[in-house]
């Protein structure tokens, strides 16, 4: 029998929960992980239509990559959705753990899984965050690599909506950059405009990252930096890299739990096309 500390223990050698930046909310999110778990499920979001299909697979613990709860619940009123979800989990006696900004810092985490998705060669950090507590080794947000091959703007922009299995994206460039080829990129997953500065001290020709908003998209293509925003639910390759994971450690402790993989879509957005046109 396996208890949820000790799949947690051995996670946080791997991304320790002192890696998270300090407005995060990592950790124990809900539940009692001294009981032993079954089912582990790996999922990007713990939305409520996650749960419910975590409750039909019997479900036990789910492992997350965003936070259950980011602000307190100063009201547990069930007729809202987000506590009726809590009420779920409780009573159907699911623990959630979330790794978020500690996994996107770590080595081996969520920046090396989408700088190898983009198939990038001599990948480095591109923020530098201090040693992990644990390793001692170097580690930090953001990964920055070279592009297998040269494209230009655009044909960058299909090759990331291919590579991620988008069915649409956001990117930035200005006219006289459109056909500068494009060899160097960084990439930072999630919300990673507070940092494109860093991209381009880095000798970046673009950057990949979610979540990018008006203002900061003019000072990136006026700094001449070619802009792919994917959208944040890219980070979704975590639900299979953590399901390698811990098939790799339960294989090594001879752990007797059964992992599953979340398979529903949590992207909020949908896109729709003028055809009539491009502007």
């Amino acid at each position: 029998m396996t208890t949820g500390n000790e799949l947690i223990h051995r996670f946080e050698q791997y991304a320790s929960p002192k890696l998270a930046e300090n407005w995060d909310n990592p950790g124990l999110q809900l539940g009692n992980p001294d009981k032993t778990i079954k089912r582990v499920m790996t999922t990007l979001d713990v939305r409520p239509e996650v749960v419910r299909e975590a409750v039909k697979q019997d479900v036990d613990f789910i492992f997350a990559h965003h936070p259950v709860m980011f602000h307190p619940a100063k009201k547990l009123d069930t007729r809202m959705p987000q506590n009726e979800m809590y009420a779920q989990l409780l009573s159907h006696g699911i623990t959630v753990y979330a790794a978020h900004t500690n996994l996107d810092t770590a080595n081996g985490g969520m920046n090396d899984w989408l700088a190898s998705q983009l198939r990038l060669t001599n990948t480095e950090r591109l923020i530098d965050s201090g040693l992990d507590p644990v390793s001692r080794k170097k580690v930090g947000m953001g990964r920055i690599g070279t592009l297998n091959g040269s494209m230009n703007a655009r044909e960058f922009a299909q090759y990331c909506m291919r590579i991620f299995g988008v069915k649409g994206l956001r990117w930035l460039a200005t006219s006289s950059d459109m056909d500068k080829p494009i060899h160097r990129v960084a990439v930072l997953g999630g919300a990673g405009q507070d940092f494109w500065h860093v991209a381009v001290d880095k000798g970046a020709d673009a950057y990949v990252t979610g979540d990018v908003t008006y203002h900061f998209a003019h000072d990136m293509v006026a700094n001449h930096l070619t802009v792919i925003d994917p959208g944040h639910h890219i980070e979704a390759i975590c639900e299979s890299q953590l399901a390698k994971l811990f098939g790799k450690w339960k294989k090594e402790n001879n752990w007797d739990f059964e992992i599953i993989q979340n398979r529903i879509n949590t992207d909020p957005f949908n896109f729709m096309l003028n055809n009539e046109g491009e502007n």
